[in-house]
């Protein structure tokens, strides 16, 4: 594979560093297929006016980044606007001192276009709105850009889409900051145009500040910052996109909240963001939200100790083991196959020797021995994980490279490349397992 080095770069250390690469993800893809065509099928529905909820549920290291962070790459191909953001101590969905804005902060600095992947995209998709609009005014028109008549018809086009805003909640103070916008635009007033940014990325911190610098005697909070997604769909839908994908991961944030209160406040705003987008009040709205199990299905802690939620995502009496319905409200990610994991440890070890320039030496047996020492670990059915196999490749491949002396098949036969055997302690019968390691 022909793969730019910066690229090829960051693939290999954020995988190596337990990571998943913000960029070349179609060059590692395997498996998933499934779980993607029924996500790209929500997309559809988005891109047709209407809306999605879904929960990708993994354990650690199974794949559940890996996957929101591919969607991501589909669907910015496909026109649409992805905010992304990780859940924390200090960003949650509710909170008292700032944490669902803090969430919301991080979701507008991570808005990604397919032209400006890597976020920061607010400010681009605002002027492009205004000069699709002028282009396409001049091209129908036949005005001048110099013709007062022209600023009029822009105007009338920039309107129509304002006033699809106003009967939405907080769509007046939202059309009023786009009018504002406009017109810095048109005026050349950078500092307002800045201004108006600001106030969309949540950074105003007293209603007082933003009625001195913009007129607008409101302010994003955290009761209300996701009334603001919704209009940012819609908007954006209207300004040539085809919609709004929110991905937020490490749900688990939420679970390990210690004050039961907190948690439920959290959970009653998920429910809100899912009753929305199943009853028609979002429009052109996708929202996927990643954890695991245990934060899911927890009746103590987890979402699932929030009634109303339970019974809407836990899984019917049809539901069995084996039998996985891609079109519930939780897909449950189950592990990469051995064979799955074999093509990607060879895609793996291509771009490793494209990245540090030398002959790729490990043979396809070299790989099979890698896999079958790897998932022949006491426990790996249930507990191995994609993550844990590439960060010891890519550790292998590492330590061969820096080392061209060492032959591949004598380091992976060899006592210092010990795998998972069942040590019986006679006194008790318990089995032990020694995981992997590498000692050179």
């Amino acid at each position: 594979m022909k793969i730019p080095k910066r690229i090829a770069s960051a693939i290999i250390n954020s995988l190596k560093g337990g990571v998943v690469p913000r960029i070349g993800l179609p060059y590692i893809t395997v498996g998933r297929k499934n779980e993607i065509d029924a996500l790209l099928h929500d997309v559809d529905i988005m891109a047709d006016g209407g809306a999605a909820f879904r929960f990708i549920v993994g354990k650690y290291g199974s794949g559940k980044s890996f996957l929101l962070q591919t969607v991501r790459s589909h669907v910015m191909d496909r026109n649409f606007v992805v905010v992304d953001a990780d859940l924390s101590p200090e960003r949650r969905l509710q909170g008292t001192k700032g944490q669902g804005l803090a969430t919301y902060k991080e979701l507008i600095r991570n808005m990604s276009t397919k032209t400006r992947p890597d976020g920061g995209a607010l400010t681009l998709i605002l002027d492009r709105w205004i000069s699709h609009i002028q282009s396409k005014t001049a091209a129908e028109s036949g005005l001048d850009s110099n013709d007062p008549a022209f600023r009029k018809a822009v105007e009338s086009k920039i309107y129509e889409v304002i006033g699809a805003l106003n009967e939405m909640v907080h769509g007046f103070d939202f059309a009023k900051l786009l009018t504002i916008y406009y017109n810095a635009y048109w005026n050349g007033d950078d500092e307002s145009k800045a201004k108006v940014v600001k106030w969309f990325r949540g950074e105003y911190n007293t209603k007082t500040e933003a009625k001195s610098e913009l007129g607008v005697n409101i302010i994003i909070t955290d009761e209300d910052w996701y009334e603001y997604i919704k209009l940012f769909a819609v908007f954006l839908k209207k300004a040539g996109y085809s919609g709004l994908l929110v991905l937020i991961d490490e749900l688990v944030n939420i679970y390990k909240i210690p004050n039961s209160i907190t948690r439920q406040y959290n959970y009653e705003k998920i429910l809100t963001m899912y009753n929305d987008t199943l009853q028609g009040k979002a429009k052109y709205l996708g929202i996927i939200m990643g954890g695991t199990p245990q934060c899911i299905e927890d009746t103590r802690r987890g979402v699932y100790s929030y009634e109303a939620l339970r019974s809407r995502l836990a899984e019917g009496r049809f539901g069995r083991e084996g039998v996985k319905d891609m079109l519930a409200p939780v897909i449950h990610l189950s592990p990469l196959t051995n064979e799955e994991m074999l093509v990607l440890i060879e895609k793996l070890a291509d771009i490793h020797a494209g990245l540090f320039g030398y002959t790729q030496t490990l043979t396809q047996e070299d790989m099979i021995t890698f896999i079958q020492i790897e998932f022949g670990r006491i426990g790996s059915d249930s507990h191995i994980t994609p993550r844990e196999v590439i960060r010891d490749f890519i550790e292998l491949l590492d330590i061969v490279y820096q080392n061209p002396q060492i032959k591949v098949t004598e380091l992976l036969h060899s006592d210092s490349f010990s795998y998972a055997k069942a040590q019986v302690n006679e006194e008790d019968g318990a089995v032990a397992p020694e995981f992997a390691e590498f000692d050179i």
